[in-house]
């Protein structure tokens, strides 16, 4: 006779383990699954041929296993890597980001996010706020957008006269030679979604109280100006896509698919190996026969409400 499920007290540790690394990846996903009533109908007819969900967290767990190796030998080499993350707002860029430093060291890798710039930045040289956060040997660096703002955002928004544009696409090219010049491996990824994907993202923006948190303003003229931040796209890649520092695009509608694609990807363009290690073993603990352990008082814990 076929048994039921594995009591939790009949599980060993290492699957309570396994557990809670699918558990931390569906915490994530747990946005695709609260759908508002409004829009059921519609993401119905959105979701067909999606990525099954065992296959997408299968490879998932693969991937990201890689990306510890990677991580292993970035610091072992003592590389020096940067990944830009651009495209259209609610495309994916902050879901692969998170899925790629999901279980690395914060330390290898970290992420740059910087807001608008101050008023004493302005005045900077334009590459000069970005210039401190590049990595040392032995760092990866993603940039969730860059330098690229000023060719996409601030270009459509007004924020950046006509002028000020051309410099930069004048600029660009010779400061991405020079970084990779000084040893960076430069990668650049643009997520695309369609008009409708990026509608549909929106909408679930508006009738999600846990997501309304991510629709800005500028999000809302992003929708009004789809054809300026499009032409906007187009030049931009013309002007910069150049030998040393490629474009890459990822197609971002399906974002599990967009996800494991450009994991992949990254993985693809850094050759790695294993990373000698030194075995380790567990120390014994040192127990002092004259110690004796304290009662603390009750109200320092926290009250178990589960």
């Amino acid at each position: 006779m076929p048994s039921g499920p594995a009591k939790l007290e009949d599980k060993s540790w290492l699957e309570l383990e396994l557990e809670d690394d699918f558990d931390e990846e569906l915490e994530q996903e747990i946005d695709d699954i609260r759908v508002p009533e409004a829009l059921r109908k519609l993401r119905d007819v959105h979701r067909k041929g999606a990525i099954d969900r065992g296959v997408y967290f299968r490879e998932l767990l693969r991937l990201q296993s890689e990306l510890v190796r990677l991580q292993d030998w970035v610091s072992y080499k003592g590389l020096k890597i940067v990944v830009l993350f651009e495209g259209r707002d609610s495309a994916g860029k902050g879901g692969v980001i998170k899925r790629i430093t999901q279980r690395v060291n914060p330390r290898v890798c970290r992420v740059v996010a910087l807001p608008a710039p101050s008023d004493r930045e302005k005045t900077q040289w334009y590459f000069q706020r970005y210039v401190p956060h590049l990595p040392a040997a032995g760092e990866m660096v993603l940039f969730d957008r860059s330098w690229y703002n000023r060719a996409g955002v601030e270009r459509v928004m007004g924020f950046a006269s006509e002028a000020e544009v051309e410099s930069f696409f004048r600029d660009v090219p010779a400061f991405e030679r020079m970084l990779v010049r000084s040893g960076i491996i430069l990668v650049k990824y643009w997520f695309s979604i369609t008009d409708q994907e990026q509608q549909y993202r929106f909408l679930m923006r508006i009738h999600d109280p846990i997501k309304q948190w991510k629709l800005s303003p500028m999000d809302l003229q992003s929708r009004v100006r789809w054809e300026q931040y499009t032409k906007a796209k187009e030049e931009m890649f013309d002007r910069t896509n150049i030998p040393e520092a490629p474009w890459y695009i990822v197609e971002g509608n399906d974002k599990k698919r967009a996800r494991l694609n450009c994991i992949a990807h990254l993985l693809s363009l850094i050759p790695y190996a294993d990373v000698p290690h030194d075995p380790v073993l567990l120390p014994e603990r040192v127990f002092d026969p004259h110690y004796e352990r304290r009662t603390l008082p009750p109200e320092l814990y926290v009250p178990e409400q589960y």
